[in-house]
């Protein structure tokens, strides 16, 4: 490791699920559905585990996915497929 970069490296992380995997950052597709309304989320960065693909997102990201999703229920919309995007 070289001093001062050990920040840019990603630190691996037991699954909580299966209990054998190590999980790697990935992206995948989120589906949310709520009173009536489909959305789609894709390139949704989150933690996989190579074992069982078992996927965890970070809080900041579920919380804007929430909030999208409430603001697409909100402006009646019915379905929505979207890329994701840090705000």
């Amino acid at each position: 490791m070289v001093v001062g970069l050990d920040h840019l490296e990603e630190p691996t992380v037991k699954c909580t699920v299966c209990k054998h995997g190590e999980t790697s950052p990935g992206t995948l597709s989120v589906i949310l559905e709520r009173q009536g309304t489909t959305l789609v989320f894709r390139e949704v960065p989150a933690l996989v585990c190579d074992i069982c693909g078992e996927t965890f997102h970070e809080e900041a990201v579920t919380r804007q996915l929430l909030q999208k999703a409430e603001e697409a229920v909100r402006a009646g919309v019915e379905i929505d497929v979207r890329r994701y995007a840090v705000a």
